[in-house]
């Protein structure tokens, strides 16, 4: 009699149906963002405005921004860190998992590149400016990269270890790194709040369909035999 060593069904239900509901609010945005709806935009626009005039006064704050959001929260950087889990998955024989972890991570940047073209939404624009961004603003792609990436070290050290004070600090850098980087951008002018918005919603999505599809391919991670 085969007795599996765990069971994912009851599992997956939550982290579909969480995804589901983040799409759909997702969807809502991006459809708010598409037709200006304007209570949006002046709440945007209101947010952008106070911020850019902190920016401005304040040029040491400033720099430390733009540090944190270029290179420690970059999306480059992000990949740098799935790259490196990705070889650590290899080496240690979970070759699917490694996989899964390279396409989710792919799929996130191909995705937002693709909304960012159909959208075409600008950036604010600043007689002032203190930084300068490429591509269109929706959804914020530093955003969604590092919620994306902190999603699936999470979901993999949760996997890989009971350590209830590893995941906490995880947590910890996790919720910092994600809010603090849709800070940062929002900060340098670069994006409106609704593209953070949007660029949290869609990564948590994303990271949540990930593991949705990784438990129907892999029910479980062993079994025995009675």
């Amino acid at each position: 009699m085969s007795s599996p060593s765990r069971t994912l069904p009851p599992s997956r239900s939550p982290a579909l149906l969480v995804g589901a509901l983040l799409t759909v609010a997702f969807a809502v945005l991006l459809v708010l963002v598409a037709v200006s709806w304007g209570p949006l935009v002046s709440l945007d626009g209101d947010i952008a405005d106070g911020l850019h005039r902190w920016a401005v006064d304040d040029p040491a704050t400033t720099g430390v921004m733009r540090v944190l959001s270029d290179w420690v929260w970059d999306p480059w950087t992000m990949r740098a860190v799935i790259a490196v889990v990705f070889c650590w998955l290899l080496v240690h024989g979970e070759r699917t998992l490694a996989l899964g972890v390279a396409v989710t991570s792919a799929v996130g940047a191909l995705v937002q590149q693709i909304l960012k073209a159909a959208v075409g939404r600008e950036r604010p624009q600043w007689p002032d400016p203190v930084d300068s961004a490429q591509y269109a603003a929706f959804p914020s792609g530093h955003a969604m990269t590092a919620t994306v990436t902190f999603g699936l070290l999470l979901w993999l050290l949760a996997r890989f270890t009971t350590s209830r004070a590893a995941l906490a600090a995880l947590l910890v850098l996790a919720v910092v790194s994600v809010l603090g980087v849709g800070f940062t951008r929002l900060y340098l002018g670069v994006h409106w709040f609704s593209d953070v918005l949007g660029g949290w919603l869609l990564g948590v999505a994303v990271v949540l369909a990930a593991i949705t599809s990784y438990a129907y391919l892999r029910p479980s991670r062993g079994g025995s035999t009675a």
